[in-house]
């Protein structure tokens, strides 16, 4: 039987809403005053490119280790342009990596990134047919 996820959004205030998933963890979303929100959380849209890059990011990591690299640290930025009119999709997806460590393999990153964008990430999977995903990374030498 397929994995069946269940997620609940409830009005607080305004726009404000409280979502808490089917494993029982909460976050509040929001909207910027200027549309009637309280601005005290991140928006639905932000909320979509937090999924992707922490997506994309957890499975990075893994693969990382995996290949007994020594990272140190590591973070993903993820920048989306959204179209002018509504409903404002994303018409472009840009994700860049940063991975610190000591001694850190080029071909093991872009081979981690490539496997968590072409296997492995549902987020990107879902959606990858929709709006063009750019990925870039930098790797930082710790002292």
């Amino acid at each position: 039987m397929a994995e069946v996820k269940k997620v609940v959004a409830k009005m607080v205030d305004g726009l404000q809403m409280v979502g808490r998933s089917g494993s029982g963890h909460a976050i509040v979303i929001d909207q910027v005053k200027e549309v009637a929100g309280l601005d005290q959380g991140p928006q639905p849209m932000e909320l979509l490119l937090m999924a992707l890059a922490s997506c994309t990011g957890m499975d990075v990591i893994s693969i990382m280790k995996k290949k007994r690299q020594d990272l140190r640290g590591f973070w993903v930025e993820a920048e989306g342009e959204r179209a002018e009119e509504h409903p404002k999709v994303y018409t472009k997806i840009k994700l860049k990596f940063y991975f610190e460590g000591k001694r850190i393999s080029r071909e093991a990153v872009e081979r981690s990134i490539f496997l968590s964008q072409n296997k492995y990430c549902p987020v990107t999977a879902m959606l990858r047919d929709s709006v063009p995903i750019e990925t870039e990374y930098e790797i930082i030498e710790s002292p």
